[in-house]
């Protein structure tokens, strides 16, 4: 694709974008780098303001944007801080509820145009569900525009009071890898065996240890599966609070499950796979879900959020929180090696509709030019 300059034919000033990450969402975080490294590279100034080791563990400095510190808080001095890295942008674009909030009160008062990307929905249970909810619907009102990542996130926002709310498809940025590599063979070889799956099926799931990722469901499911021969193996590779809730679970139900931790090496994983799993009660652009189908694994998933709109027909989807059925799958699907295949090559045609990471940038650019003014000469 040719690149978009934000450079006016007439002369005009290149156009002046702050970025606004609160660096708790690795998914709303690679967008970010991805999104800065295009806009850079079609001549826009771009400032991200996030957490610092948000910017170590993404380099936005690496490619051309200016890096500025502003901690994951509401209070008055992080605003502050926000509201003077914000002094004289074009627009400002905020990812996540939470940065998006900040970013809300840091504009209070001034004409520069909000553009919101709403990446996943928060989750929360209780009185902090009320309070979510409050956000989502002070953030959409204040925005000038919201771009959501499925449609299920765009028909949210404009039930919560969005101006304009439009799709925004966001694409997977490539994972960056070590130069050298062990052949693929070797590595499945490998992780199969560090992980006890050398003779039997692997079946992996990937998330943070929460209520609505559906590991619950999960291992309600892995009891049906102790009645296969020979017994399939699942790992789950995330951290968070529920871990110690499920350890006590697999070892009290002697479930046939592992409890991976943080891993930084899920695409290694899920190349050794013969499956992927995605339980979640919620699921926007899960990036499981676009991983496993561009790696040819076949994917089990819930019906939920904007997984049936990414997916398509490349993979098997089941209710959300029945059990039943997602024993079921996987196990018609562990017994049918033409099925798996068949979901493989769907994968790769589905991935290929995706949008691309010059795609993603283009379209965003057009909105920002859209809302922006001409810019008078510097």
């Amino acid at each position: 694709m040719t690149p978009v300059s934000s450079h006016s034919p007439h002369g005009q000033s290149p156009l002046r974008t702050v970025q606004v990450l609160g660096g708790g969402h690795a998914a709303g975080s690679a967008h970010v780098r991805s999104l800065a490294a295009g806009l850079v590279a079609r001549g826009v100034r771009v400032t991200v303001c996030a957490p610092l080791e948000a910017d170590h563990t993404y380099d936005f400095t690496g490619v051309g944007a200016e890096h500025v510190h502003v901690p994951r808080s509401s209070d008055p001095a992080s605003v502050a801080a926000l509201r003077a890295a914000c002094t004289g942008a074009d627009l400002v674009h905020a990812h996540g509820l939470h940065a998006s909030f900040r970013t809300a009160l840091a504009l209070s008062g001034r004409s520069t145009p909000l553009i919101v990307t709403w990446h996943d929905r928060a989750h929360a249970d209780g009185p902090r569900a009320h309070f979510l909810r409050l956000l989502e619907r002070r953030v959409a009102k204040a925005a000038t525009v919201v771009l959501g990542t499925t449609s299920a996130l765009v028909d949210r926002a404009r039930r919560t009071g969005a101006r304009d709310a439009r799709l925004a498809a966001v694409s997977l940025p490539g994972r960056r890898v070590p130069p050298v590599r062990d052949e693929p063979d070797r590595t499945r070889s490998k992780i199969r065996a560090e992980l006890g799956a050398v003779e039997r099926p692997l079946l992996l799931a990937v998330g943070s240890l929460e209520r609505h990722r559906g590991h619950d469901v999960l291992l309600d499911a892995a009891h049906a599966w102790l009645r296969l021969d020979p017994v399939p193996l699942v790992v789950i590779a995330g951290e968070g609070p529920l871990h110690g809730e499920l350890r006590r679970r697999i070892e009290s139900e002697d479930l046939p499950v592992r409890l991976l931790g943080r891993r930084d090496d899920v695409a290694d994983l899920l190349a050794a796979a013969d499956l992927a799993l995605l339980p979640s009660r919620w699921e926007a652009r899960s990036p499981l879900a676009q991983e496993a189908l561009r790696a040819r694994v076949p994917l089990v998933a819930t019906a939920v959020g904007g997984i049936p709109e990414l997916v398509g027909d490349a993979a098997e989807l089941v209710p959300y929180g029945n059990a039943r059925a997602l024993a079921d799958a996987v196990g018609r699907l562990l017994g049918d090696p033409g099925r798996r295949e068949l979901l493989a090559e769907r994968g790769v045609r589905q991935a290929a509709t995706w949008p691309t990471e010059d795609e993603t940038v283009a379209q965003v650019l057009s909105v920002y030019d859209e809302l922006t003014r001409p810019r008078p000469l510097v």
